[in-house]
């Protein structure tokens, strides 16, 4: 088949990503919530949903899923109602999930994301609602049973859904990179897709171009990790493609994604809202937000990706690669505004973290927060650099690695004890200077005769010389005068 006939088709995408909320202890019970115990470990009698047992709303889970709709623009529903989500499956010990059905909390929302060639996609974020997740089963450790650890079961989530905006799989790169990047910023889920903290579901139909009415969709689960989610829709946007070109029709089913293969395949027919016979939760009365704890909520969230990246830009003056790239992780960013707090030269500061610092931390294999120099000890070297008692070059082939080494000194100390500072003195500068044309007599004749280039070959010579202690400009300045004589 030719590309011509994908091309008169366009793919029609919605996301839902599940994020699991870092509370300490469960949406409804107050277990433990945290990750990697003991299997069946932290569950109890309200958890596993025993008889006379009533749950009881986490606070603070509320709060994050306010945050969340600030950061994604929604509305936030004052009325809180709760729901049960009916199904039976092994690891689901209530054989319910308590959620939110008519009422989410946040709705009415969108998120603008920025695309490889620079054009900025409007995505609508429908609602966010708040609920539990289910146990977790475990197919591979046992030859004959299927195992059941109900530690996560009842653990707090936040599900974000989108509108069908999405219209390739770069897209959706970029939507699940945004919400990923808000809500390590909020603080809220640590965005790990690959330990399943946070989990996404593609709504995936396609329809010719032009036309208004929506395709048949698929529902493909539990895709972990961005790449896996772009690969999943490419595949099934061809894959639908085919059939419909085929003659054929598209069933609405949930799929799985094999990430082996890169191919989807029929997990089960797909479920409607009435299949889970959705009723309000008898046991949890209603939340009553108020206009001023919102306000509240958004007075005390931190600064966000987007803002920063204006401040970047329009205080800072950093050109736009290099604010993607601070704002990429939370932590970076957070480093990088410290050193900012003890040094104005915001692009020198930029320029030294996305160069030796980071270098250091991959060869290492360590994040920032196990960097052994503080951000004042950056600002100090950008400060000396600045005024000139040491060069760029000597600073990060010299001083830098000293200091990871000795982080108990300060920069100007350790130059010192090194005997790294730039001499001030002319007489020193010309005394390299002489000796440098002395060492070329020949490459000086050439130069008077008009040979002008060969400036680079003197200034390389006299920084030998000086060992990298003088400034470059005001000894480029003394040695024209001296080859000019």
């Amino acid at each position: 088949m030719s590309n011509t006939i994908y091309d008169q088709y366009e793919a029609v995408i919605g996301l839902e990503v599940h994020a699991q909320l870092s509370t300490k202890s469960k949406a409804y019970a107050a277990d433990s919530a945290g990750f990697g115990d003991d299997p069946n470990t932290n569950i109890s009698v309200i958890t596993l949903g025993h008889p006379g047992t009533l749950p009881m709303v986490n606070n603070v889970v509320i709060n994050f899923a306010v945050k969340m709709g600030l950061a994604t623009n929604c509305e936030i529903r004052l009325i809180n109602e709760y729901a049960r989500k009916n199904y039976f499956y092994a690891d689901l010990p209530k054989g319910y999930q308590i959620t939110q059905d008519t009422t989410p909390i946040c709705t009415k929302g969108f998120l603008d994301v920025k695309l490889k060639d620079g054009s900025i996609k409007h995505i609508g974020i429908t609602r966010i609602h708040m609920e539990e997740d289910a146990g977790k089963s475990i197919h591979d450790q046992d030859m004959y049973d299927s195992l059941i650890d109900l530690n996560r079961a009842g653990v707090p989530l936040i599900e974000i859904v989108s509108e069908p905006d999405i219209r390739s799989a770069e897209e959706a790169g970029a939507y699940l990179t945004e919400i990923r990047k808000l809500v390590r910023y909020l603080d809220i889920c640590d965005g790990n897709m690959e330990e399943g903290s946070m989990r996404c579901d593609a709504n995936i139909s396609v329809r010719k171009k032009g036309d208004q009415i929506l395709g048949n969709r698929c529902e493909v689960k539990n895709l972990n990790s961005i790449r896996n989610v772009q690969r999943a829709i490419e595949f099934e946007v061809i894959r639908q493609i085919d059939v419909i070109e085929a003659g054929g029709h598209i069933d609405q089913n949930t799929l799985n994604y094999d990430a082996v293969s890169g191919t989807t395949s029929v997990l089960r027919s797909k479920e409607m809202a009435n299949d889970y016979r959705y009723f309000p939760e008898p046991d949890l009365p209603p939340v009553i937000l108020t206009e001023s704890y919102i306000e509240e909520v958004k007075h005390n969230m931190p600064a966000l990706p987007d803002e920063l990246f204006k401040k970047f830009i329009n205080e800072f003056n950093l050109s736009e690669y290099d604010a993607h790239n601070i704002l990429e992780q939370k932590e970076i960013a957070l480093y990088y505004i410290e050193i900012t707090n003890h040094t104005t030269n915001y692009k020198g500061a930029a320029n030294w973290l996305m160069g030796a610092v980071k270098s250091y931390l991959n060869e290492a294999a360590v994040d920032i927060a196990d960097f052994p120099l503080k951000p004042a000890q950056i600002a100090e070297l950008v400060s000396i650099v600045d005024e000139g008692k040491i060069n760029i070059t000597t600073a990060n082939q010299q001083l830098f690695p000293a200091l990871l080494k000795d982080n108990t000194k300060t920069a100007l100390s350790l130059a010192t004890e090194l005997n790294l500072i730039i001499s001030t003195s002319n007489d020193d500068v010309l005394a390299f200077i002489h000796e440098a044309m002395a060492k070329y007599p020949e490459k000086v004749a050439e130069y008077k005769a008009g040979k002008k280039s060969l400036t680079g070959l003197f200034m390389g010579e006299v920084m030998k010389l000086a060992k990298g202690k003088l400034d470059p400009k005001e000894a480029n300045k003394l040695l024209a005068q001296e080859l000019e004589r």
